[in-house]
């Protein structure tokens, strides 16, 4: 479940450089245990927020670029065609802080509406590609502080804060992040989110309910881009942790569970197989899955209810015509 994040860390009085870079990413060693402990369960997982190596992140944006996977480009749209009255929810001078921010490419349509941004701090597991996007995004806009940082944001760690006078923060978790938390860890991290954020707000991309041929067809891509991204984690485990997964004897598998209103996604066994991770052996069956992630989606109501029980006060929600994605402005009593 995730630990949340505090924001408390001495201010940042000045800025040599439009940009900053500060790294927490787990260690090795955390990763390791991590991935021996989930795959020496009696139902092997492997948490999904380690499928963002350098990698794994190209291929991730390579998925938003599938006609088949349209939570991309429905969040965008709404991101463009509403950002005005994002901006005025959002404020003037604002704070903008991103969870799972990856390229950066959405929060420019932001930029380009709000009022005097104060700052803006993005925050990703994978500090190769955060770096990059930091530095191309803080080129854009030479006169805007970017104070990137490399971390897990399921896990309490400290964000930087800014001089006072900066503007309220305003949390972002878009892409429907959101979704690949259960509905207590899902809580649990709005509650903290709620807690830190005081007098400032959220605002985040929730993907809808809808016809699972719609789901299954973004889900399992005609290319194989999708399965590229999960098997990759395998390939990291194979580079960092001296692993031995032959990925010609794995599969990817991922379904809609209409009971529990999410899509699963899946690492499965070709046949039975021995497989060494970290110099310890792990044992697969023919046919016995790895669960490495989860999608879970909403009714309008549902999330702001959800929202509500966190500590938040719903306000504002933006859907696109189709009732595919929706965005939500939530404030932070």
């Amino acid at each position: 479940m995730p630990g949340g994040f505090d924001y408390r860390l001495p201010a940042v009085r000045s800025l040599r450089s439009p940009t900053a870079f500060r790294d927490l990413a787990p260690s090795t060693a955390s990763f390791r245990d991590a991935v021996l402990a989930g795959l020496r369960r009696t139902s092997k997982q492997l948490s999904c927020k380690f499928l963002y190596d350098e990698r794994g992140s190209q291929l991730f944006e390579a998925i938003c670029d599938l006609d088949e996977y349209y939570p991309f480009r429905a969040e965008t749209d709404l991101l463009r065609r509403h950002a005005a009255g994002i901006a005025a929810a959002l404020g003037p001078g604002c704070q903008l802080i991103e969870f799972g921010a990856g390229a950066t490419v959405k929060i420019r349509l932001l930029l380009a509406a709000l009022e005097r941004p104060s700052a803006y701090v993005p925050v990703d597991i994978s500090g190769d590609h955060l770096r990059q996007a930091a530095a191309a995004l803080a080129a854009d806009y030479p006169g805007l502080p970017v104070i990137a940082v490399c971390a897990d944001y399921t896990r309490r760690f400290p964000l930087p804060d800014l001089a006072p006078g900066a503007g309220r923060r305003v949390g972002l978790f878009l892409g429907s992040t959101i979704g690949n938390f259960s509905a207590p860890e899902a809580i649990a991290f709005l509650a903290t989110a709620a807690e830190q954020l005081q007098g400032g707000g959220m605002l985040v991309g929730v993907d809808l309910k809808k016809d699972p041929a719609v789901l299954d067809a973004a889900y399992n891509d005609a290319k194989g881009v999708t399965a590229a991204f999960i098997l990759n984690l395998l390939t990291r485990i194979n580079r960092e942790l001296d692993g031995s997964f032959d990925l010609a004897n794995f599969a990817y598998v991922g379904a809609y569970n209409a009971d529990a209103g999410r899509v699963e996604m899946f690492i499965e066994s070709r046949r039975d197989q021995v497989v060494r991770v970290a110099g310890q052996p792990i044992r697969f069956r023919s046919g016995e899955r790895v669960h490495v992630e989860n999608s879970h989606k909403y009714s309008v109501a549902e999330f702001r209810a959800l929202a509500a029980h966190a500590g938040f006060r719903p306000e504002n929600v933006w859907t696109d015509a189709m009732n595919l994605f929706s965005l939500h402005y939530l404030a932070a009593p």
